[in-house]
């Protein structure tokens, strides 16, 4: 019985062992990761609202390889999404830089609260993003107001 213990005891060990390593790993992939803040202008407006959203990359290495000439795709929440790619070298450590701003607007032609999401894509594998909200209430031209 104590082998049988000691078998379960050491099977634990290398478990957390291994889940160690495996977050030792991701912590080395992500070393240099930039954070993402994004931020909508105006947070609350009347309809048809014109907002403007900018997604800033903060810290990490200016050469982070997975954020270098992403595909940017804004998602709206309303049913519409843009989406942008631009022309880039290839990628060349330590000289390649990653873009630190993208910015888009968008028109809300009707009342709602809604998630902006930004997300960076390398292929169809997304590779970093956030999201906000906006909150845009009815105005005077807003088809959900009308009888």
């Amino acid at each position: 019985m104590a082998a049988a213990v000691l078998a379960v005891v050491s099977g634990v060990a290398l478990a957390a062992q291994g889940s160690a390593q495996d977050k030792d790993a991701r912590a080395t992939r992500d070393e240099g990761r930039p954070e993402i803040n994004i931020k909508v202008t105006p947070l609350i407006a009347f309809s048809p609202a014109k907002v403007t959203v900018r997604a800033e990359m903060k810290g990490g290495a200016l050469d982070y390889e997975p954020y270098y000439c992403p595909t940017i795709v804004w998602d709206w929440d309303d049913g519409t999404s843009s989406e942008n790619t631009a022309d880039c070298a290839p990628y060349e450590p330590g000289k390649s830089e990653i873009r630190r701003y993208y910015s888009s607007t968008h028109t809300y032609e009707m009342a709602g609260r809604y998630t902006v999401r930004f997300r960076m894509k390398k292929g169809d594998k997304v590779v970093g993003g956030q999201a906000t909200l906006v909150q845009v209430r009815a105005g005077i031209r807003d088809p959900s107001e009308l009888p």
